[in-house]
């Protein structure tokens, strides 16, 4: 077969070891996820420093108000699969950019990548839809649920009007969405326009427009984190206050969830972008060969659009309800 020219319009790829780590990080992540959120093994007051205990017990424990003694160690696996994950990233995304640049990726290998884009961030929608089917059925079920049989549903009468109360019986006021989230939403927005920018650019070859663009909006990334952060740390010091926290309901706790994954995504997506811009300093990038740049732009969209989803039913339907 080595005598013959190539017929096809695909790349074969060589053996490759990113596949497998890949699903090794991924289970190292899962796991640290489970152990830091919900814990895979209890507590023992007699045995406070037991092995598995200290790496397998709860990690959000440490942040409980009353977190004192408490064995942090649940947090490692999460920080070590992270750290794993974005390893595999980097190897397998550099030779993925590697066969962009020495012409492997003919026009039938990037439509499959395009297939491949579009079915990652139908996944990561679907992510999002299972947290906005709580909020929903929370917010417009709950009165029904109150009523359900304890039998069924322990502590039924909890939900009725729950999503404001706290598990104390005591109302408390949600974040008010016309401060930080609205200078977010504008700011995420915002961001959306200078990545249409620097694509447009790009696509008429002017790229020292393009590579402004994508740094505006990567720095847009980061100060939206920089705000939801600031958000949270004010709900973290009045959280024994209003009780709005991340164990107060189920409102609390899907509230927080949600805009923090969210919040990870424009991270994730800001450093893609920061990728992308170096890639193109470097020369790589063409008006017509440009994909890894347009899978950062669609991938920025997508986290644009569930902000706006969020702001709108999470922020102030809720306040508003």
């Amino acid at each position: 077969m080595s005598d013959h020219a190539v017929e096809h319009d695909y790349h074969l790829l060589p053996p490759s070891p990113w596949p497998f780590l890949s699903g090794v990080a991924a289970t190292i992540w899962g796991v640290g996820m489970v152990a830091f959120f919900a814990g895979l093994y209890p507590r023992n007051a007699e045995n406070p420093n037991g092995l598995m205990e200290f790496l397998f017990s709860r990690g959000m424990d440490m942040f409980g108000a009353d977190s004192s003694g408490v064995s942090n160690g649940g947090w490692i696996f999460l920080f070590l699969g992270c750290v794993f994950a974005t390893i595999v990233m980097i190897g397998w995304w550099r030779d993925v950019a590697k066969e962009g640049n020495t012409g492997d990726h003919t026009p039938v290998v990037r439509i499959g990548l395009r297939y491949g884009m579009i079915m990652f961030i139908m996944q990561e929608v679907m992510f999002f839809v299972g947290w906005f089917w709580m909020f929903f059925e929370f917010m417009l079920f709950r009165k029904e649920r109150a009523g359900w049989n304890t039998d069924v549903l322990e502590s039924a009468s909890a939900y009725q009007d729950g999503y404001g109360v706290n598990a104390a019986g005591n109302h408390f006021s949600t974040i008010d969405p016309w401060g930080l989230p609205l200078i977010n939403t504008l700011v995420l927005l915002l961001s959306g326009t200078t990545v249409t920018w620097a694509h447009h650019a790009l696509i008429k070859g002017d790229r020292k427009s393009a590579g402004t663009g994508i740094l505006l909006t990567f720095l847009l990334g980061f100060f939206f984190v920089f705000l939801q952060g600031l958000e949270y740390k004010e709900a973290f010091v009045e959280r024994m206050t209003h009780g709005f926290w991340l164990d107060s309901n189920i409102y609390g706790s899907t509230f927080f969830l949600a805009t923090g994954f969210h919040g990870l995504h424009v991270f994730i997506g800001a450093i893609f972008l920061f990728a992308i811009w170096l890639r193109l300093k470097n020369g790589s990038m063409t008006p017509k060969q440009h994909f890894g740049f347009e899978a950062a732009a669609w991938y920025w969209h997508f986290v644009d659009v569930v902000w706006l989803f969020l702001f709108t039913f999470v922020y102030v339907v809720f306040a508003l309800n």
